[in-house]
């Protein structure tokens, strides 16, 4: 059975119908409106088979659905040097951000100096969801223990103006503000982020509920004033 066949009993179209608003660059045609948790179910049967290799050097694929469940078998991958290989093929072909988004691989987070350099390389990216994965990797694994303030500037280092990714970076740099506001806050006072972006960050950090009160009323006087 395909990996298509295996998601066919679960399609439902009223939910692609949705997930179609939700992610407007893929064709409706591609999905067939399964959702997440099934996805997961299913991904878990594919890392397990003989022909998972098969599978993900099978690309494109034709499916939105067959992408998430490629990065889900990805993200259950425990050797590094297999994981980033696999990564890497696969990144040309994420052309949305719920494919960038919703899985993190489990060999990177014992293995984060050794991601550094690849998270470095792909915010580089001119393609944007390779670009917008890497800034993703950075905010979900150096934002902790690991911060150094330099990844501010890497977070920040690709100026590409797609919507996307302008606001993974604001995603970004609200997560540092909730995580590592001291280090982070100079950055807003000296204006260094793109406008939207800059607004787009503050906009939520105050509607997280991991940033304090005090200092969300000091981000809010930080906004950029619509011109």
């Amino acid at each position: 059975m395909t990996v298509y066949e295996m998601l066919l009993p679960y399609r439902d179209e009223a939910y692609r119908d949705f997930q179609a608003k939700l992610v407007p660059n893929i064709a409706p045609d591609t999905m067939l409106g399964v959702r997440t948790p099934q996805l997961r179910v299913i991904a878990k049967e594919v890392h397990m088979r003989a022909d998972r290799d098969a599978f993900l050097r099978d690309l494109p694929h034709r499916y939105f659905e067959e992408n998430l469940i490629h990065m889900f078998v990805l993200s259950a991958e425990r050797d590094f040097d297999a994981c980033v290989r696999g990564v890497e093929a696969f990144l040309p072909y994420m052309d949305c951000w719920p494919v960038s988004d919703q899985a993190t691989p489990k060999a990177f987070r014992k293995n984060r100096q050794r991601l550094l350099p690849c998270v470095e390389k792909w915010i580089a990216s001119d393609h944007v969801y390779t670009a917008r994965f890497g800034i993703r990797m950075l905010m979900n694994e150096f934002l902790d223990a690991d911060f150094r303030a330099e990844y501010l500037d890497l977070a920040a280092s690709n100026p590409g103006e797609d919507y996307y990714l302008k606001m993974m970076v604001a995603w970004f740099f609200a997560t540092a503000l909730a995580k590592q506001y001291d280090a982070t806050v100079p950055y807003f006072e000296a204006r260094r982020l793109d406008p939207w972006v800059h607004n787009k960050a503050i906009q939520k950090a105050i509607e997280s509920y991991r940033v304090t009160d005090a200092h969300k009323a000091y981000l809010k006087t930080l906004r950029e004033k619509k011109k």
